[in-house]
């Protein structure tokens, strides 16, 4: 195997890791920050393991390497989920140039149909069905 080609593998993961942490600097609010952040720093961290795995050429090593690039991969898009989710359900603010709140339009579709719903299912004097969140 050539030399350089771990070199490639080392450099674009830094370049990656690099730009995550620009986008977590420079994004107006938390949710592009950690879009950032999570989506660059996963890819520069997989490309880093696999630079480092073909440089090493060792068969523990090379599986070691890219178990951890795959438990990354796997756990990273979950964690951001989550605590974009935490952040929008705490009423974190949008930046203020964000044009369309798909999950709050989401939210009161849904709401005005289990209103209706609830309404329609109700006892005379029962109130309808509360909040959806």
């Amino acid at each position: 195997m050539p030399a350089w080609l771990p070199g490639i593998f080392w450099m674009a993961g830094s370049t990656l890791c690099l730009l995550a942490a620009v986008g977590v600097l420079r994004m107006p609010d938390i949710f592009t920050r950690m879009q950032a952040g999570s989506k660059a720093s996963t890819f520069g961290l997989a490309f880093l393991l696999i630079g480092t795995a073909l440089d090493i050429a060792e068969g523990a090593t090379v599986a070691r390497a890219l178990l951890i690039a795959a438990f990354i991969m796997l756990t990273t898009p979950v964690a951001a989920h989550a605590v974009a989710r935490a952040a929008y359900l705490t009423d974190v603010p949008l930046w203020s140039g964000t044009v369309i709140d798909e999950r709050r339009l989401d939210q009161e579709r849904l709401a005005a149909s289990v209103e209706a719903d609830g309404a329609a299912d109700a006892e005379p004097g029962e109130p309808p069905l509360g909040d959806v969140r």
